[in-house]
């Protein structure tokens, strides 16, 4: 538990792509402030910390734990770095968000649960997908018994920059990756039925690699048994959608005993087929859920309550997709 009335300080380590998302919301929050960004490549972490407004950048990111002395360090960099670097940071005693996938490997990833329970630091996984305001939306109808007991939930993910000779443009490392659809997208599918509907196992799943110019997979179809009863099906393909993507990137259908809620590409929800009134907000990602994560996991980090994204309970998630490409291999 931390003081309520003390501002945390906090480091990035990654100036890439998606740290831009954590670093905009970081500098909306009360109570926070990133004094510092570290990335390896030449002059990235300078040009990152001008962007956003960050007084130190750094090469190096043990030098940076080193003379900063953070409170918590947000890890926004590749899986197959994330143990390494979660090592790291619980030696200097910080507290650690590392962004999902936790790493390529389930052992590590528990490796990475390990470090920090050792040094008496806690791990927080940056899972987003969940906090989206149209689930959150969904997750609280669920729970007033609008739709009756859960019966089946649906999700479809089409988006189309995985086509040509250079998909994923803004990601290219994607097209480097031994496991893709799964496990960096669908993966949030996953967590977010979670959320929904409570745990659940994997039935059958199937892969394929579309377009022959990337390592992984890029075209999935997942069945799911939740323990309450319901089913789920979740496809996904990187294709058949429109660039850019809408911002939900596909659609989500939920099925109760005495009612359907729908939650279209836009983050519209219809309950019954009729358009519920409701208006996400506009800033941030995706509904300003990078926001919200990260409001969630200070607010653990200050009052000691577990967070919906732990390092231990995320390791669930993790596990459904090593399950997923099992079933699949197999």
């Amino acid at each position: 538990m931390m003081p309520h009335d003390l501002t945390f300080n906090g480091v990035i380590i990654g100036a890439g792509f998606f740290a831009g998302f954590q670093a905009e919301a970081w500098m909306r929050m009360k109570g926070v402030a990133i004094v510092a960004v570290a990335d390896p490549l030449p002059g990235k972490a300078a040009q990152f910390a001008a962007q956003h407004g960050i007084p130190r950048s750094y090469m190096s990111a043990e030098e940076m734990l080193k003379n900063e002395k953070p409170d918590f360090v947000d890890i926004a960099t590749r899986p197959d770095t994330h143990l390494a670097l979660t090592q790291l940071a619980a030696q200097h005693g910080a507290q650690v968000i590392c962004q999902k996938p936790m790493a390529p490997r389930l052992a590590d990833s528990i490796a990475m649960c390990e470090a920090c329970e050792a040094a008496g630091v806690r791990l927080l996984i940056h899972e987003n997908w969940r906090w989206q305001p149209w689930y959150r939306e969904a997750l609280r109808l669920i729970q007033t018994g609008v739709i009756g007991p859960l019966r089946h939930l649906s999700f479809d993910w089409r988006t189309g920059d995985g086509n040509g000779p250079e998909p994923y443009a803004a990601q290219p490392y994607f097209r480097e990756m031994p496991r893709l659809i799964i496990y960096e997208s669908l993966v949030h599918i996953l967590d977010t039925f979670r959320c929904l509907a409570g745990e659940l196992s994997i039935t059958a799943c199937e892969t394929r690699r579309v377009n022959p110019v990337i390592a992984g997979d890029d075209w999935a179809e997942i069945e799911v048994q939740f323990a309450n009863g319901a089913t789920g099906f979740i496809h996904g393909d990187r294709h058949t959608g429109p660039v850019p993507s809408p911002v939900a990137m596909g659609s989500m259908i939920i099925e109760g005993e005495s009612g359907t809620l729908r939650i279209s590409p836009e983050g519209d929800i219809y309950s019954n087929d009729q358009r519920l009134d409701f208006t996400p907000p506009s800033l941030g990602y995706k509904g300003d859920s990078v926001l919200a994560t990260q409001q969630h996991l200070i607010h653990c980090l200050r009052t000691g309550k577990p967070a919906e994204s732990e390092g231990r309970a995320y390791l669930t998630t993790a596990r459904l997709v090593e399950d997923a490409y099992k079933i699949a291999n197999t």
